[in-house]
């Protein structure tokens, strides 16, 4: 048992969580029910690139080590957290996330529209794996970065979605949150 960013958090077999973080439907409803904005946002197509990191050099096809350390180093992991506005280090793909807690990520970041991520498969790569951790000093998976700064793992990104702060994010970066069209449908009834 300790405390992390704020919040009380306990250890688990797949990193730091909130001892509160029960990611059922009802734990994510905010202000919008989920099974209604998973029907709202059903079929919608999503974009992401879950390629190994030798694979996703800044864009010149070449390997990202070359003459500025290996596979998972520092300017390698900048390039790819800054290679666009939404980017999602995770066990899996969005497609068949293989983690309870980066499912639960991508399930968010789907509630808010968010189809266009950037999302990168650590487990495919090692280095790319242990690179992100030393990136962020965030011993955990997955982790979430908006315009190339670190938001953090599930448990934030939660905490975000429940209490508002991610649509402000999201505004930020130009993305306008579904949950806003959604409640607006929601209140015309």
């Amino acid at each position: 048992m300790g405390r992390r960013n704020g919040l009380e958090v306990d250890r688990s077999a797949c990193g730091w969580r909130c001892k509160e973080l029960q990611l059922s439907k009802a734990a994510m409803s905010g202000s919008l029910c989920w099974l209604r904005a998973a029907s709202l946002l059903r079929g919608a197509p999503l974009r992401w690139g879950a390629r190994p990191l030798s694979q996703a050099a800044a864009g010149d096809g070449s390997s990202p080590g070359g003459g500025e350390g290996g596979r998972g180093s520092r300017e390698s992991v900048e390039r790819l957290v800054r290679a666009h506005p939404v980017v999602v280090f995770m066990k899996g793909n969005p497609g068949q996330p293989l983690c309870g807690f980066s499912n639960a990520v991508v399930q968010i970041l789907r509630l808010h529209g968010v189809q266009d991520f950037q999302a990168y498969d650590v487990l495919q790569d090692p280095d790319l794996r242990q690179g992100i951790k030393n990136y962020s000093n965030w011993p955990t998976i997955p982790q979430v970065y908006l315009n190339g700064e670190f938001v953090g793992g599930c448990d934030i990104l939660l905490q975000m979605h429940q209490n508002g702060d991610l649509v402000e994010e999201l505004k930020k970066l130009g993305i306008r949150s579904a949950l806003l069209d959604a409640e607006k449908d929601q209140d015309k009834k």
